[in-house]
């Protein structure tokens, strides 16, 4: 796996985020992927609680927009420090961060991420 690869399916990952686009964003993992977002969390399939994931954001924000910091790549993974604001959609302003690793499998699917942040900052920067 070459690091451009893993570069793409990051930034695609992202960007899918951003644009709050379920089937971009899902059309990233592979069809058994697991994701621990965040990290301590119950697991969830990729495929089976995608839509859920997606709405939530829809529900709550009007715009999304996350920073790959720093991408830190060794063999088939990859660390990511990342950044994301966003505006509610009462308008409040958010900004929280964290470090996701994300493991590539050799078909180029993202097959787990376990993403190391905390809801709870930005649920407070929503109620604030």
């Amino acid at each position: 796996m070459s690091n451009e690869a893993i570069e793409k399916v990051v930034a695609a990952y992202f960007s899918n985020i951003a644009a709050m686009n379920p089937e971009g964003w899902v059309d990233n993992f592979a069809e058994d992927a697991v994701s621990y977002d965040p990290v301590g969390e119950p697991p969830t399939k990729v495929h089976e609680g995608f839509r859920e994931f997606i709405g939530q954001l829809q529900a709550v924000f009007a715009q999304l927009e996350p920073t790959i910091e720093h991408i830190f790549i060794a063999s088939n993974e990859a660390a990511v420090k990342w950044t994301m604001t966003g505006v509610s959609k009462s308008g409040k302003s958010v900004k929280f961060a964290g470090i996701t690793i994300f493991t590539v499998n050799p078909e180029g699917k993202i097959q787990t991420t376990r993403a190391y942040w905390n809801p709870l900052q930005m649920i407070a920067q929503l109620r604030s």
